[in-house]
C-alpha cells in the first residue's frame, strides 16, 4: 500500500492540508490529478477537510522549497499569506529554515519568510512573510476597466463600492457599513465572478477600526468560500485604506479567525500565527476511488 503523509495546519483559522514531497524522489503529480485530489482531500464532508491542498517541493536557484496552492475546488491559486506560512511549519520540521529564514518560490513570485521558533520545541509559532509590492495597475491585477480605483458593482439592489488590488492574485476590496449585516456568502459568489476579473476575484468586506490603524474584514474566498482568514486579503485591504487615509502603514487586521499584522512599505510584510492540528496517512489509492479520500 502507497500511503501518502499530509499535515493539518491552520493560519488564524484559515486552514490547509500541506504534502510535502520533499523526500518524494518521483517527478510532481499531473495537475489534473492533483485537482481532483484537492477536490476530495478538501471535502468537510467526504475527505479530510480544508481551504486548500498546498504541495511542498523541493526548489531551486536559490529557493529552499516551492509551493503549489490548490484552492477547495481544486482551481491553482497564485498565492496565500496564510497557506505560506502553514508550508513554512512543515518545512521547518524538515530540516529548512535554519537561519532562520525560508525562501520560497510561490505561483505569485519568490517569498521570503522569517521564522519565529519555540525555543523548547523548535517548533514553528508564527512567521512574517514578505509579501512582495502591492499593485493598482489592472493588467497586473488582472482587472478588465480603465482604473481599479472607486469600482461599484450592483447585486440585488445592494451596491458595493471599493478598489482592486493584487496582491499576486487579485482582490476586490468592497466598505460596508456593517459586517454582520454584510452579504458574505449571498453575495460573494457573484462579485467573484464579477467580468472585469479575468481570473475571479477574492472579495474583502472591510470596516475600518475599532482602533485607529486597524481594519474589520469578512471575506469571500476565490473557489473556496467564506473563511476564517485571509492573508493577501488582509494585505490588500490594508493597501487600499492606506490609500485612502483610513490607516498609517502598521496595519492590525481583524478577522474572525484572529488577528494579522501588515507593515506596507516598498513591499508588504504579514505577520501572524501558525497552529499544527494534526498528521494523517491516507492510502493513496482513495485518492482514485470514486473521486474522494
Amino acid at each position: 500500500m502507497t500511503t501518502i503523509g499530509l499535515a493539518k495546519l491552520h493560519a488564524t483559522g484559515n486552514d490547509f492540508l500541506v504534502w510535502s514531497r520533499l523526500g518524494d524522489g518521483a517527478g510532481p503529480p499531473a495537475p489534473e490529478a492533483l485537482a481532483a485530489d484537492a477536490v476530495a482531500l478538501c471535502d468537510r464532508h467526504r475527505g479530510v477537510g480544508a481551504d486548500g491542498l498546498i504541495v511542498l517541493e523541493p526548489g531551486s536557484g536559490g529557493a529552499d522549497c516551492t509551493m503549489t496552492l490548490l484552492n477547495a475546488d481544486g482551481g491553482v491559486a497564485e498565492m496565500s499569506g496564510n497557506g505560506v506560512r502553514c508550508l513554512a511549519w512543515v518545512a521547518v520540521r524538515e530540516g529548512l529554515g535554519e537561519s532562520g529564514r525560508l525562501v520560497v518560490d510561490t505561483g505569485g513570485g519568490r517569498r521570503i519568510v522569517d521564522l519565529q521558533l519555540d525555543a523548547a520545541t523548535g517548533a514553528l509559532v508564527a512567521a512574517t512573510v514578505d509579501m512582495g509590492p502591492v499593485t493598482f495597475d489592472p493588467a497586473a491585477i488582472p482587472l478588465d476597466a480603465p482604473s481599479p480605483f472607486d469600482l461599484e458593482a450592483t447585486f440585488h439592489g445592494r451596491t458595493y463600492r471599493g478598489d482592486a488590488a493584487g496582491m499576486g492574485n487579485p482582490h476586490f476590496v468592497t466598505f460596508v457599513d456593517d459586517l454582520a449585516d454584510a452579504r458574505v456568502t449571498q453575495h460573494g459568489p457573484h462579485l467573484e465572478h464579477d467580468p472585469r476579473f479575468p481570473n475571479r476575484t477574492n472579495v474583502e468586506f472591510v470596516v475600518p477600526g475599532p482602533e485607529p490603524d486597524a481594519l474589520r474584514m469578512r471575506v469571500w474566498e476565490r473557489g473556496v468560500g467564506e473563511t476564517l482568514s485571509c492573508g493577501t486579503g488582509a494585505c490588500a485591504a490594508a493597501a487600499v485604506a492606506h490609500r485612502r487615509d483610513l490607516v498609517g502603514d502598521r496595519v492590525t487586521v481583524h478577522l474572525p479567525g484572529g488577528d494579522l499584522l501588515v507593515e506596507l512599505g516598498a513591499t508588504v510584510r504579514l505577520g501572524g500565527p501558525v497552529v499544527h492540528v494534526f498528521d494523517v496517512q491516507l492510502d493513496a489509492a482513495c485518492l482514485t476511488r470514486g473521486g474522494r479520500a
